[in-house]
């Protein structure tokens, strides 16, 4: 059908032109490559372009050659009015009507942005807006606004500003397009969250010391800084368990590092572990009142399906991996094993 539109608009243009010689260059036009070029070329076509401004902007590209009958052949097909705008990539090789087809379709170029787990929201803002071709609608320096966008209506702690909205983000890879803003990424990604947070939490383990889906987000971020072994986030999560079951503190350095805040220079000190603070879990019983950091769908189903282990203790042994014990003694030989002899 596409064809015999095409041969009688060709039978028209003819017509009009005034000779067969006109006819064959139109052939041409349709028929033949729309381009020269070896190489594909991306253009950005901007929201509320015409079609003579997208024929202008593809001829000044080198992939129209006429863009007076590339628009004529739109209108004759009144299809002037469904190309898409945004950044495509076109291919020299096509004719005009892929080329149309394409435009209409609107395939944008997409770009990935992945969100790592275990950093902490600040980075994570300051590394979207960091994106090439984004639009910045946000000041990730405004707490309040940050909190708004959030849905979080919560007092802001001067000393921990960016701690109500810790770990509200989920960390995997999304794909945006040019002029896409950081508020539409850093949405999908907290609505990506509040999901696999929910559907964790109509899926968890009985009896866990766990009250809420807010606790165990709390926990998981704890588990993801505590190990970068996908295999132990399970155990890690297990023995947190078992210590809050018996009452006992959680006493993990990744909280006593989030509790110092700024001026943590890459050591915890004899000091640091006796200051107390709301996250140094050495000092204060249960949870710390946010997570600390942006957890990973695996470590919240960690959390939500711990491992059933007797272990109460770890130590880390080198390369990320760490010790289970299941009583104190038993642990301060690891310690002195691993920690100790290496000094």
């Amino acid at each position: 059908m596409k064809t015999v539109k095409s041969l009688i608009f060709i039978s028209l243009f003819a017509l009009i032109g005034g000779g067969s010689f006109f006819a064959w260059q139109f052939n041409q036009f349709l028929t033949s490559p729309i381009s020269e070029q070896n190489q594909s070329v991306t253009i950005d076509i901007k929201s509320g372009s015409s079609a003579q401004h997208i024929a202008n902007l593809l001829y000044q590209k080198n992939v129209l050659n006429s863009p007076k009958w590339f628009v004529w052949y739109l209108r004759y097909q009144e299809k002037h009015q469904l190309l898409k705008a945004g950044e495509m990539i076109l291919q020299p090789y096509w004719t005009v009507d892929e080329l149309i087809e394409h435009l209409i379709k609107g395939d944008t170029v997409q770009y990935p942005v992945t969100l790592i787990a275990g950093q902490a929201v600040q980075q994570v803002l300051q590394a979207i807006q960091a994106l090439p071709k984004i639009k910045k609608t946000l000041d990730v320096d405004n707490i309040v606004e940050l909190q708004v966008l959030f849905g979080i209506d919560k007092k802001i702690n001067s000393k921990y500003p960016y701690a109500n909205i810790e770990g509200q983000l989920l960390p995997e890879t999304y794909y945006y397009q040019a002029d896409d803003s950081d508020k539409q990424i850093i949405l999908r990604a907290h609505q990506a969250l509040k999901r696999a947070l929910e559907s964790a939490w109509q899926q968890r383990e009985e009896g866990l010391p766990i009250k809420t889906p807010y606790e165990a987000l709390i926990l998981a971020s704890i588990v993801e800084k505590e190990t970068g072994i996908a295999a132990e986030r399970p155990k890690i999560a297990g023995v947190f368990v078992n210590r809050m079951r018996r009452g006992m503190r959680l006493q993990t350095d990744p909280t006593v590092i989030y509790g110092i805040g700024m001026s943590y220079d890459g050591n915890i000190r004899k000091k640091d572990l006796q200051t107390k603070t709301v996250y140094n879990t050495y000092k204060i019983d249960g949870l710390p009142p946010t997570p600390i950091a942006l957890p990973s769908k695996e470590a919240i189903m960690a959390v939500m399906h711990p491992e059933k282990t007797k272990a109460l203790y770890f130590v880390a042994k080198g390369e990320g991996e760490h010790h289970f014990s299941n009583n104190l003694k038993e642990h301060n030989r690891a310690v002195r094993k691993y920690i100790l002899n290496k000094r």
